[in-house]
């Protein structure tokens, strides 16, 4: 335990360091009594920012908190930075945290309490890293210890200064659209933040690289990540802000270098605003912020990161095989006529998990769309035995069922929506929203949560449904505005908290129950729902041609464990095309789709040999970290790779062929090097002898694939001789 009181306008200054073997921080008072984040790195050298090993002038790197409130005046007149008075009195702690909490044994943990006594605000800045990982989890609690209350608008989750100068630096981020997830592309920082020439004006330069969330869809548009890598060296930042709801991260230049602010929602991006009274808390979103010596270093140790934080679940090491009907099969439209064929040839096929998708519940002429709500099955698509007998059959064939759920809306035609109460949904104005003719629970509401709860208790209950896929189709922005609310942002962010209270309730009643994330794809991506959720859909996208890419990117926001990838093969389909749908999915959790109930002996042996060789390497899918011989896939690539590293095991290689030249060399830094170093090359998929080849040629893996569309799964074993 440290203490440093100030009292007037001399600041004692206090230093000092926190951290383990993968982590080093290092924090020191600036000449206005704030602290600051001088030095991050490992013990090893490697810093995060700064000079490798040196920590930065206190006065060039940014306070632990800024924040903004109205009525409150700025702090220093950067582009992004206001209001900000901590750092009068510090004190400090740090533990190892042992067990407990959702994170969870080997975790150091660190908090840092500031307060400003004119505006009776105190906060405590909670920092934490899994032991052994080079990642850093912040997030900031306010209390408002004053006599007056105060109406906050933007609270960093996690502030960096003292980064290289932006000449030295690439941005990567991710467009992450409906259809065409995870596309990362990647430019100077200094494209976008000029240089001014600082030392002319002596003034920071104004501009910066903001990116924001929207909407009640936290990763429509862009996922909320984002990487620096610098070029001399390959220094790697990358984070990840852990928000269901709004986000924001900037990066711009101070002092000649460059600072990172991760933010959870704002007043000027999402009309997010929270008024404390005195005595009241509001704790931020988390951030979390990954170092690595490069770009696939940093994404390895962001994924061991993410199985620390996540509820623990035996799904996540048994990564059973799914089959879904609707993709590009009966696409919403389930009767028991068309679902018992299917049930059938899954299990042949060597599925584990059968899930029915949407329409179960449609029993409506006039479509179920905006109907929604009540989630009871429809006697006319199940007429003899009801939906239960087709659950049954699920289970006689030795498969958990599963079942489609779109649990926060309900349609305007639903009786749900006059059954319950008018405050039980999103509101503005007094008036109940309506999207795409349906509303949205307000699950901060009992009367809804206890709806989902009797909904859920019913299905898994009663039906004994093992699989719940949680679906949500509709954008609602910027929120809802429920009595107590100061903002619509505000009512948005606590209901999307709410909505994972009511699922970590649901799994603690039902421990063995397996949850699937999906928002029209992959919409709803965030850090706070995969802590929660077993699986996480990765897109809707249709054409086998272009799943490839979000394949192969995927696992950039979501471990390989829980990625769910669709593998839809088609009676339609020649060999090659079949064997290409089945192979993208093989490094992810596998979701099979497709018509398998009308493919021939031969066509549903592929399917089969296929679901062989992902149940012999799922063991070590769900301990991998991944790498990209070729680099972050684009849209448009004509060839593309994803590998698979297990640690103290094999390699694991996915090659796609759209088009271009047959041949391409793999650079595989993990395995090259190393007198007397041998490598092992072995073809896993397709299993039948394939028209190419994939060698180990010294350091590199060439690859020859003489067709097109064509995709292999190769093992890679290292040796010595």
């Amino acid at each position: 335990m440290a203490e440093a009181t100030t009292s007037g306008p001399d600041f004692p200054h206090t230093a000092f360091t926190w951290g383990h073997p993968a982590l080093d921080a290092e924090f020191a008072t600036a000449g206005d009594g704030t602290l600051r984040l001088v030095r991050l790195g490992s013990s090893g050298g490697t810093s995060g920012n700064g000079e490798a090993g040196d920590a930065v002038d206190p006065e060039t790197a940014l306070p632990l908190v800024e924040l903004t409130a109205l009525g409150h005046g700025s702090g220093w007149s950067g582009p992004r930075f206001t209001g900000t008075a901590f750092g009068t009195r510090l004190v400090y702690r740090g533990h190892d945290s042992g067990s407990g909490g959702s994170s969870g044994a080997g975790w150091q943990w660190l908090t840092v309490e500031l307060h400003d006594p004119a505006a009776g605000l105190t906060a405590f800045v909670e920092l934490s890293s899994p032991t052994g990982l080079p990642v850093l989890r912040s997030r900031v609690r306010l209390r408002n210890e004053g006599t007056q209350p105060l109406v906050l608008q933007s609270v960093s989750s996690l502030l960096l200064g003292g980064l290289p100068s932006p000449d030295a630096l690439d941005v990567h981020r991710a467009r992450n659209d409906w259809l065409a997830e995870c596309r990362w592309y990647t430019e100077p920082l200094r494209d976008t933040v000029a240089d001014i020439h600082v030392d002319a004006h002596q003034h920071d330069s104004r501009a910066a690289l903001v990116l924001t969330g929207r909407g009640s869809w936290p990763t429509d548009g862009h996922l909320p990540m984002g990487a620096l890598t610098e070029r001399a060296g390959g220094r790697t930042w990358l984070w990840q802000i852990e928000s269901p709801a709004g986000w924001r991260w900037d990066l711009g230049e101070r002092a000649h270098g460059t600072y990172l602010a991760l933010n959870g929602p704002t007043d000027a991006e999402h009309q997010w605003r929270v008024r404390l009274t005195p005595g009241e808390e509001f704790t931020t979103i988390p951030a979390a912020l990954a170092l690595g010596s490069g770009l696939d270093d940093a994404m390895g140790a962001l994924t061991s990161y993410r199985r620390a934080v996540r509820h623990p679940h035996p799904d996540h090491t048994a990564l059973p095989v799914v089959f879904n009907d609707y993709m590009n099969t009966l696409m919403g439209d389930p009767t028991t006529e068309k679902l018992l064929p299917l049930i059938d040839a899954a299990a042949d096929a060597g599925a584990e998990y059968f899930c029915i998708d949407s329409g179960w519940y449609d029993d409506d002429t006039e479509g179920w769309w905006d109907s929604v709500g009540e989630w009871l099955p429809s006697p006319r698509r199940f007429p003899d035995g009801g939906l239960r007998a087709v659950l049954d059959r699920i289970r006689e064939r030795g498969m958990v069922p599963g079942l489609w759920l779109e649990p926060e809306v309900v349609g305007v035609r639903s009786p749900i929506a006059s059954a319950l109460p008018p405050e039980a949904f999103f509101q503005r104005d007094g008036v109940r929203l309506t999207e795409q003719g349906r509303h949205q629970l307000d699950l901060r509401h009992p009367a809804g949560r206890a709806h989902l709860d009797k909904t859920v208790d019913r299905i898994v209950g009663d039906w004994g449904v093992g699989y719940l896929k949680l679906d949500y189709n509709i954008v609602v922005d910027p929120g809802t505005c429920a009595p107590g609310d100061a903002s619509p942002g505000s009512g948005l962010l606590g209901h999307a908290h709410a909505y994972l209270d009511w699922l970590s309730g649901v799994l603690d009643r039902y421990p063995g129950l397996v949850v699937e994330n999906c928002a029209s794809g992959g919409m709803r991506m965030d850090g706070a729902t995969l802590a929660v959720t077993q699986l996480q859909s990765t897109s809707d996208q249709q054409d086998p041609l272009r799943l490839p890419p979000i394949a192969a990117a995927a696992p950039t926001a979501v471990p390989p464990e829980q990625g769910a990838v669709w593998a839809y093969p088609q009676p339609e389909y020649d060999d090659d095309l079949i064997t290409f749908t089945l192979g993208g999915a093989l490094l992810g959790r596998v979701h099979l789709s497709g018509h398998l109930d009308r493919m021939s002996e031969h066509q549903l042996g592929l399917v089969r040999d296929a679901v062989g060789t992902y149940k012999a390497i799922r063991a070590d899918l769900a301990r991998a970290v991944p790498f990209w011989p070729l680099g972050l896939p684009g849209w448009t690539d004509e060839w593309l790779a994803l590998g698979m590293r297990a640690p103290g095991g094999p390699s694991y290689v996915s090659v796609w062929r759209r088009g271009g030249e047959s041949e391409v060399r793999l650079r595989l830094g993990h395995l090259a090097g190393g007198e007397g170093r041998t490598v092992r090359t072995e073809i896993l998929h397709p299993s039948a002898p394939v028209a190419g080849s994939a060698v180990w040629d010294g350091d590199d893996l060439r690859v020859s694939l003489p067709r097109t569309p064509t995709a292999l799964l190769i093992r890679l074993d290292a040796g010595t001789v």
